[in-house]
């Protein structure tokens, strides 16, 4: 049974998400405050986080931030009552996968939830490690090397790569991307491609003007080169 943990002070809005996981057969644990929520995140193994930003004590940016510091992948799917594009672009950075604003509709927080956690979940048996450059990838264990020297993707991000690579040489569109490492289900803009793509590009490219693995068609989309 897959475990999901809930971070968020708001009542109503922890009641209904926990009774809505709870009806699909997920097991649920729920934190108040984001101290709580990372110290629980910490110290138990769960499949996908849904963390709001607006929280006690520690807000969930912060979380976000120091659960990736300390080299935790789980997904996490952010939640947030601004509209404001920084919150949900400085959430992405951070290393959240996904993010939701309230209000939002069961349905799709659900569809989503089921998209993070079969990517997640998916096998990679086709290319569990992969070098290219003097960079060298472990998909099963979601780690990524450069020059012997770890550093830090998100679950999103090697999803992402994972998927360019599976399709070397081949051009990708946005569409194509979204659906199979986003999921058919889950309604983002293709912008949010351009937006991760560019993440990625910054921690495997040497030089960003002119990068030389993930490579930008215009008006089509992009494909991965050796």
């Amino acid at each position: 049974m897959k475990k999901i943990l809930i971070i968020e002070d708001e009542e109503s809005i922890l009641m209904a998400l926990e009774d809505n996981l709870r009806l699909e057969g997920y097991e649920v644990a729920c934190a108040v405050d984001g101290e709580q929520g990372l110290l629980m995140a910490k110290e138990q193994k769960f499949n996908l986080l849904i963390l709001d930003i607006m929280l006690p004590k520690i807000d969930g940016l912060e979380v976000c931030k120091q659960l990736r510091k300390d080299g935790i992948n789980t997904p996490i799917l952010m939640l947030t009552a601004k509209s404001q594009e920084i919150d949900k672009v400085l959430g992405l950075e951070l290393g959240a996968d996904d993010y939701m604003t309230k209000p939002f509709s069961p349905r799709e927080l659900l569809a989503r939830v089921k998209a993070l956690l079969r990517r997640a979940g998916q096998s990679r048996q086709d290319t569990d490690i992969y070098s290219f450059g003097d960079i060298e990838v472990d998909f099963a264990r979601y780690e990524a090397r450069k020059k012997g020297k770890l550093f830090y993707l998100t679950a999103l991000e090697f999803d992402l790569l994972h998927f360019l690579i599976k399709h070397r040489s081949q051009v990708m569109s946005r569409d194509s991307i979204l659906d199979e490492v986003w999921g058919r289900n889950v309604y983002v803009q293709p912008r949010t491609v351009d937006k991760h793509i560019a993440d990625l590009r910054k921690k495997i490219e040497d030089d960003l003007s002119n990068p030389i693995h993930i490579i930008g068609v215009r008006g089509v989309g992009y494909k991965f080169i050796e």
